[in-house]
């Protein structure tokens, strides 16, 4: 009797968790990174599908095979996709690499730069005034959590646009990075490993924000 009973409290605690990942399977595509400080899992969301498609096709075709984080900010981000970074030596500096192409942005106010959240990074407005992505770099965002005033603050300077009740509930409690909002296409989200994006996000770094020790990573569809 107490055997199924634990049994039921177990299953009770254990289905949310099962529901919430079968959701996220059936809403998108999920891939693992897997990184020589742990493994991150994403998942990839249907409404953004040509990053979606594109993350997919340079996965299988290795693409992302031994690459680097290369640039690792603490309480803001941690980026990769520089395929140039595969075997770079110390202290080279990366981050110009890439597979020869820009995808068209898919930003949808829906999606904003909580933590965990997956976006392509991109040149800057004034020689890409589109704002599209790159081919294959890539960002995670760590950020950090910021209070009312601070979210205010950035309406105020029109740095953000009004925020909804779910972007302030989020920004003040798990935090992220809201001045990237509406200017990068956000295409994903961590699902689990957000401890190890902490982890990376921490590294001691050198003037070009790249870790002193190698961060390598892989990606591989699930």
């Amino acid at each position: 009797m107490i055997r199924i009973l634990f049994l039921s409290v177990l299953l009770a605690v254990m289905l949310p968790a099962v529901q919430a990942q079968q959701a996220a399977s059936s809403n998108g595509k999920v891939i693992v990174m897997e990184t020589s400080l742990g493994n991150i899992e994403l998942l990839l969301y249907d409404d953004t599908p040509l990053h979606r498609d594109n993350m997919i096709k340079l996965i299988k075709n290795g693409y992302y095979d031994g690459q680097l984080f290369h640039r690792v900010i603490n309480n803001f981000m941690i980026q990769g996709g520089d395929p140039h970074s595969k075997g770079a030596e110390k202290g080279q500096r990366l981050g110009t690499g890439g597979p020869g192409y820009t995808i068209e942005a898919e930003i949808r106010e829906q999606y904003f730069h909580k933590k965990g959240a997956l976006a392509a990074a991109r040149q800057g407005d004034a020689v890409n005034p589109e704002k599209r992505s790159s081919g294959s770099q890539f960002y995670i965002v760590q950020g950090q959590v910021l209070n009312e005033a601070q979210l205010a603050t950035l309406q105020t300077r029109e740095v953000h646009d009004p925020f909804t009740p779910e972007e302030i509930e989020t920004y003040t409690t798990i935090g992220g990075t809201p001045h990237l909002d509406d200017g990068y296409t956000v295409f994903g989200e961590v699902i689990r490993g957000l401890d190890v994006v902490d982890a990376i996000a921490v590294m001691p770094t050198d003037n070009n924000a790249r870790p002193l020790d190698d961060i390598i990573f892989s990606i591989r569809l699930k």
